[in-house]
């Protein structure tokens, strides 16, 4: 199995000014760092739950088809753009998508055919690809309520993130001590999101 990202994300999980209000800063000066770290906590946080925050398109990989269902990971599924795979003679077919059921109910969703999978070319990787679109609806009534339907435990959560790297510029605090920076409290929060996806 194999994941590609194909579109990322426009937005992020929690903005920049209200970040700041969590870090306490009136000032604009450490704007673009902040920003970065946003970028980087929530892609911390997307690998550590195996999920995707804001919309973003990807494209799953696979050697051929399975015997039962597909599991789409990166949850929550919003929707399956196109299942195309190579058929015995190595050229790229688009199923339809009246011959599948896609459960996005599911974490991880799934993928499953309503009768049985066609044939693909044999001995060649990444013969099927699934390409999906992930992450929490985005709102399209108001620009401010953009991220609006994440789970506010999981923006809490990359606040605190952002907050420890904003006050410690270091990976250890050099003291009378030498301590690596805890994430166990962050990562509570984001253990009761985390989901499990078969490699198989």
């Amino acid at each position: 199995m194999s994941l590609k990202l194909i579109t990322g994300p426009s937005v992020e999980p929690i903005s920049l000014s209200e970040t700041k209000l969590h870090l306490h800063v009136d000032l604009n000066d450490d704007d673009l760092w902040i920003t970065s770290a946003i970028v980087a906590c929530r892609i911390y946080a997307e690998k550590f739950m195996g999920r995707a925050l804001v919309t973003q398109t990807w494209e799953l990989g696979l050697d051929g088809f399975p015997t039962a269902e597909i599991e789409i990971p990166l949850p929550p599924l919003l929707s399956v753009v196109s299942v195309k795979y190579d058929d015995g003679n190595g050229i790229e077919q688009t199923m339809d998508p009246s011959l599948y059921r896609v459960d996005s109910a599911s974490q991880p969703a799934r993928l499953s055919f309503v009768s049985s999978w066609p044939n693909t070319q044999s001995n060649k990787l990444g013969s099927v690809r699934v390409r999906f679109i992930a992450g929490y609806p985005t709102p399209l009534d108001s620009p401010d309520n953009l991220i609006a339907n994440i789970p506010q435990s999981i923006k809490n959560a990359i606040l605190l993130h952002v907050g420890m790297l904003y006050a410690n510029t270091e990976n250890v605090i050099v003291g009378t001590n030498v301590m690596v920076l805890p994430w166990a409290g962050a990562d509570v929060l984001f253990r009761q999101y985390r989901v499990e996806v078969s490699m198989a």
